[in-house]
C-alpha cells in the first residue's frame, strides 16, 4: 500500500475493475481474482490519500464504491469464502471514505461511513475486522474529546481479538485501549497496556498482517504513533516527543506524507513545550517539507495551531505550503452514500 503508482497502472486497474463489475451485473460468478482486484484498487486510493491528502480523488473513491464495488458485492460468488472476503474488502473501502471525511473535518459523515464499514465487516465474518472498525470509532471519539464511549469501544475491540489475530495486529488494539485508558484517567492501566502493545510488537514472528489492519501503514509505526498520544495524554512530553519521532521514521521513505507531517508537528509541539525551541524549529521544518501538495484539513489546522501556540518554534516564513489546503469536498463525496450495504446481494 506504500509504493508509487504510475498513472498507467491506475488506468489499467480502473479498466480492469470496471470490466469485472460489468460481468458481475450480467450474472458472471465473482471469485478470488475479483476480491484481489478490489483490494488492489482500494490500496491505490490509500496511497493517493496518504501522499496527497484525503481530498485528493475523494469523489472518485466514492463513485468506485457506489458502482463497481456495490455491483461485485451483489454478484453470485464462486464460494462463500470469496463472498466474505469481498464484503471485507468493501468494508476497507468504506472505512477509507470515512477516514477521508474525517481528514476534511466532516465528523458526522465520517461516523456514518464507519458504521457502514462496521456492518459490512461484521457480515463478512472475517475475524477481527469489525473490531478494527470499533477501534477506529474509539479513536475518533478521543480526537473529538467525546470520551463517553471510547473506553468501552476500545475494550470491546481488544476482547474480540485477544488470541484470535497475529501479534502485530493485536498490538494495534492494545495501544488504542491504552490511549482510551489514559483519556479516562486510568494511568497505571494505560502504562501496562502500552507495555503489552510493545511486547506484542517485539514478539511478532513475521506473520502477514491482514489487509484490513493496514489502513495506517506498518503496524510498528502505528503503535509508536499511538503510544506517543498515550504519553502526551499522561503529561510525559519527553517520551511523547521520542515516540512521535520514532513513528515518523518507522515509515518507508517517501510514503505516508500526511501522517509523517502530522507526527512531526506533534513532536515539535512536545519539544517546544519542553523548552527545546531549537530542536522544535528543526522538527517543524521537516514537517513543512512533508506537507507540500497534501490536501488535508488536518495538516492546515496543525500548522495554524503550531504557529498560534508556539510561535517561537515556527521559523519566519514557515507557513503551510500553498497546496496544503483544506479543499472543500465535492458534492458526490459528501452527499452520496457509497456503501455496498450488508445483505444487499442477489
Amino acid at each position: 500500500m506504500t509504493q508509487r503508482l504510475p498513472n498507467a497502472r491506475l488506468r489499467e486497474a480502473v479498466t480492469d475493475i470496471a470490466s469485472r463489475a460489468a460481468k458481475a451485473r450480467t450474472g458472471a460468478r465473482v471469485g478470488h481474482a475479483d476480491v484481489a482486484a478490489v483490494r488492489d484498487m482500494v490500496a491505490m486510493f490509500a496511497v493517493m490519500d496518504e501522499r496527497h491528502g484525503g481530498q485528493h480523488h475523494r469523489s472518485a473513491l466514492v463513485q468506485y464504491l457506489m458502482s463497481d464495488v456495490a455491483a461485485l458485492c451483489r454478484g453470485r460468488f464462486s464460494s462463500e469464502d470469496d463472498h466474505r472476503h469481498m464484503l471485507s474488502a468493501a468494508a476497507v473501502g468504506v472505512h477509507q471514505a470515512g477516514w477521508r471525511a474525517y481528514d476534511g473535518g466532516e465528523q458526522g459523515l465520517a461516523q456514518r461511513y464507519y458504521l457502514q464499514s462496521f456492518a459490512l465487516a461484521r457480515e463478512s465474518g472475517i475475524t477481527g475486522h469489525d473490531a478494527f472498525v470499533m477501534r477506529t470509532m474509539s479513536q475518533q471519539g478521543m480526537k473529538l474529546h467525546r470520551p463517553e464511549h471510547c473506553l468501552a469501544l476500545a475494550a470491546s475491540a481488544v476482547d474480540k481479538v485477544h488470541g484470535r489475530v497475529e501479534t502485530q495486529t493485536e498490538a494495534l488494539f492494545a495501544v488504542t485501549h491504552a490511549h482510551a485508558l489514559a483519556k479516562a484517567g486510568h494511568r497505571p492501566e494505560a502504562v501496562r497496556e502500552v507495555e503489552r502493545a510493545r511486547t506484542a510488537l517485539s514478539s511478532a514472528k513475521g506473520d502477514d498482517v491482514p489487509f484490513w489492519a493496514l489502513s495506517w501503514g506498518p503496524p510498528a509505526a502505528t503503535v509508536h504513533s499511538r503510544t506517543a498520544k498515550v504519553f502526551e495524554t499522561l503529561g510525559d512530553r519527553r517520551r511523547a516527543a521520542a515516540m512521535y519521532g520514532a513513528a515518523a521514521t518507522s515509515r518507508p521513505p517517501g510514503t505516508y506524507a500526511r501522517i509523517v507531517a502530522l507526527e512531526l508537528v506533534a513532536q515539535a509541539e512536545m519539544q517546544a513545550a519542553e523548552g527545546s525551541v531549537e530542536q522544535a524549529c528543526a522538527t517543524w521544518g521537516r514537517a513543512i517539507d512533508h506537507m507540500d501538495g497534501v490536501q488535508s484539513g488536518r495538516t492546515r489546522k496543525a500548522v495554524g495551531n503550531m504557529r498560534r501556540d508556539h510561535p517561537a518554534s515556527a521559523p519566519a516564513g514557515c507557513d503551510a505550503p500553498p497546496n496544503s489546503t483544506n479543499a472543500p469536498a465535492t458534492s458526490s463525496a459528501t452527499d452520496a452514500d457509497p456503501t455496498p450495504r450488508a445483505g444487499d446481494r442477489k
